[in-house]
């Protein structure tokens, strides 16, 4: 079944074995896409695809192959026919509402947002609870909730996590090496060498050789010893979502500077959305189940590292210094985003962050989450220099 689409895929490159084919052949047996189209796309991703660096390849194959083949979107035209409404009038602000929508986690969003789209048989506007828009629903356009997924319509607050049928969070390619040369050679200012290191003496040591070559009255007698290696630590934590993702590529260029160097000792990367609460994300989906809490990180990564923070320092100001996304079943801990970047700060002395934004000009408002962070860390533009000045001020002691 879909021999040609085989052929296809190892033609552009994609090394496609013949067991993955059968994997997927059995899958389909199995009905495990459901009998989606969408379902099948993601089942031939899954089993064929070793990268994520060929996922855009892939993507190119498979409309290709499939190209006359309606696909089946996760949002009906009908309901983007209700939702395209630029010009309709806003709704009130709800305060209450906009914290409550606040607490809820990206996870009972997408609950939510599946089960409305079985519910919803009409238009609804400058609601709370529909998709809709101009309201303070956590699902639809043009609204005015801090956190949600938009559905049709165009970017504003850029306050959205996830657009309804674009794929989730672009991954970061690892294919575009001419993006990322000035970038490494930048990283390379990253370097504290140390001999002591506990490795064997593997690496030719030319001075000794020649010393004991001569005190041994010429007899050759080679000497080794052992490497120098760079032993620095590194902790990178990355915005991922919502106005981040106008940055992708540029983000993209550093992650892969930063994963490919190969010259740090450890290396940890982890993600957030906006501002940094009590877990931490693994991947750039930022789902709950595959997340560790900030509690963690700190108790169990030393202080030693050196931390890179990557992202835009602009939201609402409530999403820094509210309380609503406190670890609320410790008091110990952190009650407000603001908070634990200062705990963070604390057991990390080394920090700097990398902002691929401007200082937003256009008001106190917009401003006020940019210049608090900045208060905290020192804050570098995610350019080359930007880049080679942060590195600098990473190794200042």
């Amino acid at each position: 079944m879909f021999e040609d689409f085989l052929y296809l895929l190892r033609g552009s490159g994609l090394k496609v074995s013949m067991t993955e084919w059968m994997a997927l052949q059995e899958a389909l047996d199995k009905n495990l896409h459901e009998a989606s189209f969408t379902g099948f796309y993601h089942l031939c991703r899954c089993l064929l695809v070793k990268s994520e660096a060929d996922f855009d390849r892939f993507d190119s194959c498979f409309l290709e192959y499939f190209r006359n083949v309606p696909f089946q979107q996760e949002v009906s035209q009908e309901l983007l026919n209700w939702l395209d409404r630029p010009n309709a009038g806003q709704g009130e602000y709800d305060e209450q509402q906009a914290e409550l929508n606040e607490t809820l986690s990206f996870d009972e969003i997408e609950e939510m947002f599946a089960e409305r789209m079985n519910e919803q048989r009409e238009q609804h506007n400058c609601g709370n609870y529909w998709v809709g828009t101009h309201g303070m629903s956590v699902f639809g356009n043009s609204g005015m909730s801090p956190i949600g997924i938009r559905v049709g319509g165009k970017s504003q607050g850029k306050r959205a996590f996830r657009v309804a049928g674009e794929r989730r969070f672009r991954d970061f390619r690892n294919d575009n090496t001419l993006d990322t040369r000035q970038f490494q050679v930048a990283l390379r200012r990253l370097r504290q060498y140390s001999g002591l290191v506990d490795l064997p003496k593997t690496e030719f040591d030319v001075d000794q050789t020649i010393q004991d070559t001569a005190d041994n009255g010429g007899l050759l007698k080679v000497r080794y010893k052992r490497p120098r290696e760079n032993t620095v630590k590194v902790l990178l934590l990355m915005d991922s979502g919502g106005s981040m993702e106008e940055f992708n590529t540029l983000c993209s260029a550093l992650f892969q500077a930063v994963t490919k160097t190969g010259h740090f000792k450890n290396l940890k990367v982890y993600y957030f959305h906006n501002c940094i609460y009590s877990r931490l994300y693994n991947d750039p989906s930022l789902f709950y189940r595959n997340s560790t809490t900030t509690e963690w990180v700190i108790h169990n990564i030393p202080g030693d590292y050196k931390v890179i923070y990557v992202g835009d320092a602009q939201m609402a100001p409530h999403e820094l210094r509210s309380r609503y996304y406190a670890a609320r079943q410790n008091a110990d801990l952190p009650q407000s985003g603001l908070e634990w970047f200062q705990l963070l700060r604390s057991k990390y002395r080394n920090s700097i962050w990398l902002n691929p934004s401007r200082r937003p000009d256009f008001g106190d408002y917009w401003s006020d989450t940019y210049d608090a962070i900045a208060e905290i860390f020192p804050m570098f533009p995610l350019t080359v220099e930007g880049l080679e000045d942060g590195m600098k001020k990473l190794l200042t002691r």
